[in-house]
């Protein structure tokens, strides 16, 4: 009984998603294809940061890591 109104509320937010269209800021999506951004500078810091300290035991997974 209740599977109607479940299914129209499925079809309105479908229906709400296919015909939306958000404005599209061009210099983002640039710079996210080509790769150029000012977070790439700050992530490669500290990455090669956290590499320098233990260069051949690297682990990313080592800050999630239990045993410590």
């Amino acid at each position: 009984m209740g599977r109607g109104r479940q299914k129209a509320k499925q079809t309105k937010v479908a229906r709400e998603l296919k015909y939306f269209s958000p404005e599209t800021n061009y210099k983002a999506l640039e710079q996210e294809l080509t790769g150029h951004s000012r977070t790439d500078v700050a992530t490669d810091s500290r990455l090669a940061a956290s590499r320098s300290d233990d260069s051949e035991d690297w682990d990313p997974y080592r800050d999630w890591s239990d045993d410590r």
